[in-house]
């Protein structure tokens, strides 16, 4: 069997925004660094409707956002503003704390704009956690992008197939797009101690066993894994080397359970650093649930 364990994501309908989070899971909380894995889309928003995503926080993690369709408008507290549109990559690094919002340009609200991606969460190493919080944006013709036996391949972060992304990642990882054809196939090698395959659509095999759509399968570690496609297909693998525990709560990824006791702390009596041109805050919520977690 060349799948480990397999997760159904919990869905929920946003008002005619889905989105699919595979991770944290109820018994599964990573894959290597990965903690937050959420497949959002293809949605169609209607006109002047979009994404508003309010000013939330984050602490001691990453964010990365890499869109099949549509764009994002991303504004943080550290004055970036920065539109992303399908094939690049926004990585944010939160740090000691950051604040960001995401919301759909201000050009999508004028017509019906359609809206398809994912957006992942990276642990980092226990002495990047308190690092000073930074953004990069990446356009899409940096990263590295091939093709072999009918499939596209994009390299979104780290290193695989003598590729390497210019994405600044902080521990061994791997993230990858994979476009298949009719009948095409690729081999995701076993280089990392954990991976995934995520399908983004129906058609796909690992190892000649049917995956179905939008679902997350962790693959048994050490061995070459085949990905195939009966017809036309894509997925997301992600992987890398585990980083210890993490505990999460909302939008706070620590290790360390006291130190997200004071991130609720800063967020409750605004000692988060503040959004420029942006006042409405998303609040603290009472209760966080990873049963229900959207």
């Amino acid at each position: 069997m060349a799948t480990l364990q397999l997760i159904e994501p919990l869905a929920k309908d946003l008002g005619g925004f889905f989105v699919r989070r595979s991770l944290p899971y109820p018994d599964r909380q990573m894959v290597g660094p990965f903690i937050f894995f959420d497949h959002f889309g293809p949605s169609v928003l209607p006109t002047n409707k979009g994404i508003d995503v309010r000013p939330h926080p984050h602490i001691n993690l990453a964010t990365l956002t890499y869109l099949f369709d549509g764009a994002i408008m991303h504004r943080d507290s550290l004055g970036t503003v920065q539109e992303i549109q399908s094939g690049a990559v926004n990585w944010m690094t939160a740090g000691k704390g950051i604040v960001h919002s995401e919301r759909s340009p201000d050009s999508d609200r004028y017509n019906e704009a359609t809206i398809h991606g994912i957006q992942t969460w990276i642990a980092l190493p226990i002495e990047h956690e308190e690092t000073e919080p930074w953004f990069t944006h990446y356009p899409a013709q940096t990263l590295p992008t091939w093709e072999e036996n009918g499939v596209t391949i994009k390299l979104i972060a780290g290193e695989a197939y003598g590729y390497t992304s210019p994405v600044k990642v902080f521990s061994p990882i791997l993230y990858l797009d994979g476009v298949l054809s009719v009948n095409a196939h690729f081999t995701i090698p076993a280089i990392y101690s954990e991976t995934a395959v995520y399908s983004v659509t129906e058609g796909l095999s690992i190892n000649d066993e049917p995956l179905e759509a939008h679902h997350l399968a962790i693959v048994q570690p050490g061995h070459e894994i085949k990905v195939s496609a009966a017809a036309a297909a894509r997925c997301i693998v992600i992987g890398g080397e585990p980083l210890g525990t993490r505990y999460k709560w909302w939008n706070f990824v620590s290790s360390r359970r006291e130190r997200i006791e004071q991130a609720k702390a800063d967020w409750r009596d605004g000692r988060f650093p503040n959004m420029p041109d942006e006042t409405e805050l998303a609040p603290l919520p009472e209760v966080v649930t990873e049963a229900n977690p959207l």
